[in-house]
C-alpha cells in the first residue's frame, strides 16, 4: 500500500513539474533536454548489450548444432554396434 501511495505521489510530482501553467515547475525544456541527451547514449548502450546477446545466441546455436551431430553419431554407432551383435548372435 505504501508503494501505490509513493508511486502516484511520484506520477502527480512528475505532472506538476512538466505542466505549462503558471503554478507549475515548468520543467518541460529542461526534461526536453534531458531527454535529448539521455536517448543516444541509452541507444547506444542498448546496441552494445544488443550485440553481446547476439553474439551469444549465435554461439549457442553452433553449439547445439554440434551436440545435434554429435549425437547422431553415437545413434549411428549405437546402431551400427548392436547390428553387429544381432547378425553375430544369429550365425552362432
Amino acid at each position: 500500500m505504501v508503494a501505490l501511495m509513493v508511486g502516484l505521489l511520484l506520477i502527480a510530482f512528475a505532472v506538476f513539474a512538466i505542466l505549462p501553467f503558471p503554478w507549475a515547475l515548468h520543467w518541460w525544456p529542461e526534461v526536453v533536454q534531458f531527454l535529448k541527451g539521455g536517448v543516444p547514449l541509452m541507444a547506444v548502450f542498448i546496441g552494445i548489450i544488443s550485440f553481446f546477446v547476439g553474439v551469444a545466441d549465435i554461439k549457442d546455436k553452433i553449439e547445439t548444432k554440434r551436440e545435434e551431430a554429435e549425437e547422431a553419431e553415437e545413434t549411428e554407432e549405437t546402431e551400427e554396434t548392436e547390428e553387429t551383435k544381432a547378425t553375430e548372435e544369429e550365425s552362432s
